[in-house]
């Protein structure tokens, strides 16, 4: 009987599983977008009922499959969107609010408020204080909803990352756990002591009951409820989106580098046993947990990646898919002078500007919606340019950047992103490498692989990219961007 492993991928739009064979090879996929919510401005929620339907119902699709294949699916491994926090009640297992997203930005007031604390935050989580983590969004729904309160009295109001809600579910309510990885993202997690941290609770004033138990990255999660999804399969692995993809990429060694460019994008070096705190106002958290010992990562957060396409499609109507950009953006010569900077919900690293908002300039008589299609997309690119130009300030010199993500299928974004970055640029012959870390992840702690340069042995390139344009030119475009940036942040 062959043999799989199934990655559920949680993701920002998206729920997907993805059946895997041992070698990594995906051999079927389900995916169901789901509805994003904007109830304000600058909010962002999504219904955990649409979550959890939708992983369901893509969990029956590859388990039906595996059995058309005459097969046996093994291990389950779940990796998901991080900081989005949901609460719900113990005993119904019912939300008490929306789940509220990572690129909500409700929170920004009271985040200026606490800013002082912000060196003792750092120094204990590795984050800045900033309405993108879980600890503020599960202040304002202990705050908003008066169902919080009276729950939390009662002892039976329960906090999870996406993962702890969807394991909460798979295993009938069994088991209340995330990993380090989801947990250093909370803004509540000592990533030095490996636990919650009482000092940063107390100051958020959120009860360590609510608190689900952190476990290793590759670790017992329980196992699926037969009544649930009508199979008792084990949970062995939990990673952040993020993680995963860098797991997925096989950046075991220090000083190895992925960018993955989904609805964000998101840069992870790894940084081995030993927490680098970045100068240029990087993120210091965990890359993952393995036998209780923690491997560290430098990361760089970018809100507006992939997001910047779908609002072309859905809010301006210039595309009907992501596919048509790369033809679009290799109509023209140039950018024409024309760039955006897609600041809609903020500024993440490095400036972490929660009040700066988009903007278009450098238009012309001349300028067209191509204008605007190519510079979403260039957008990324210069992005990307801000992260690595700080990692090299804190001295930290990539020579290879793995990338991932629906957008590196673009040809064209990854050739203009090595002309961008300077630097050569490896894209894996697996796309999906979140999806793939994670069931990498679930294969090690069942003893499918026996150790992580077992794991190396399945990575493969599918195309190389290297920087092409002259140095006055990147200057050039270079300089277009900061003038562009400088307008935002005033």
């Amino acid at each position: 009987m062959k043999k799989f492993l199934v990655a559920i991928d949680q993701g920002t739009t998206s729920s997907r599983a993805i059946l895997f064979s041992l070698s990594g090879k995906p051999i079927y996929t389900s995916q169901k977008e789901f509805k994003q919510n904007f109830p304000k401005n600058g909010w962002v929620e999504h219904n955990p009922n649409e979550i959890w339907s939708t992983v369901k119902k893509v969990l029956f699709d590859v388990i039906a499959k595996s059995k058309k294949l005459k097969g046996e699916i093994i291990s389950i491994g779940i990796t998901n969107q991080r900081e989005t926090t949901i609460l719900w009640n113990k005993k119904t297992g019912k939300h008490i609010y929306n789940a509220i997203v990572w690129q909500d930005r409700r929170t920004e007031d009271y985040c200026k408020k606490i800013k002082k604390k912000e060196n003792l935050i750092r120094k204990k989580t590795g984050l800045f204080i900033d309405p993108y983590f879980s600890a503020t969004k599960i202040k304002w729904i202990l705050e908003n909803i008066p169902k919080a309160k009276n729950l939390l009295k009662k002892k039976q109001l329960l906090f999870g990352t996406i993962d702890s809600f969807l394991i909460w579910k798979l295993t009938e309510g069994k088991v209340h756990a995330t990993d380090a990885t989801n947990a250093s993202r909370t803004m509540l997690f000592n990533i030095n002591k490996n636990n919650w941290d009482n000092d940063i609770l107390k100051i958020f004033k959120i009860n360590k009951n609510i608190l689900p138990i952190v476990k290793n990255s590759a670790d017992d999660f329980g196992s699926t409820s037969k009544k649930v999804i009508g199979e008792k399969i084990p949970i062995s692995a939990v990673l952040g989106d993020q993680q995963a993809s860098a797991f997925g990429q096989a950046c075991f060694k220090k000083g190895s580098v992925k960018s993955t460019y989904g609805t964000g994008a998101f840069v992870i070096m790894n940084t081995g046993n030993k927490k680098l705190i970045s100068k240029n106002k990087l993120l210091t958290t965990i890359c993952y947990r393995l036998n209780n010992k923690t491997t560290f990562a430098i990361e760089g957060s970018i809100f507006v990646a992939g997001a910047g396409v779908q609002w072309l499609r859905d809010k301006i109507k210039l595309i009907n898919n992501a596919y048509e950009t790369e033809k679009i953006a290799k109509s023209r010569e140039n950018n024409d002078g024309v760039y955006i900077v897609p600041a809609f919900t903020g500024l993440g690293a490095p400036y972490w500007n929660s009040s700066s908002r988009g903007l278009i300039t450098g238009l012309t008589r001349n300028s067209d919606w191509k204008n605007l299609v190519r510079a979403i997309i260039e957008s990324v690119a210069y992005q990307s340019y801000d992260l690595f130009e700080s990692m090299r300030k804190d001295g930290l010199k990539p020579k290879i950047i793995k990338i991932d993500g629906g957008m590196v299928a673009n040809n064209w974004f990854s050739q203009f992103l090595s002309n961008i970055i300077d630097t050569k640029v490896i894209r894996p012959k697996v796309k999906e490498t979140t999806a793939l870390g994670v069931a990498f992840m679930a294969g090690l702690k069942i003893g499918v692989y026996k150790s992580l340069s077992d794991i190396s042995n399945y990575w493969k390139i599918d195309k190389k990219f290297t920087p092409k344009i002259s140095k006055s030119y990147r200057t050039k475009l270079l300089k277009g961007w900061q003038q562009a940036i400088r307008k935002t942040l005033v």
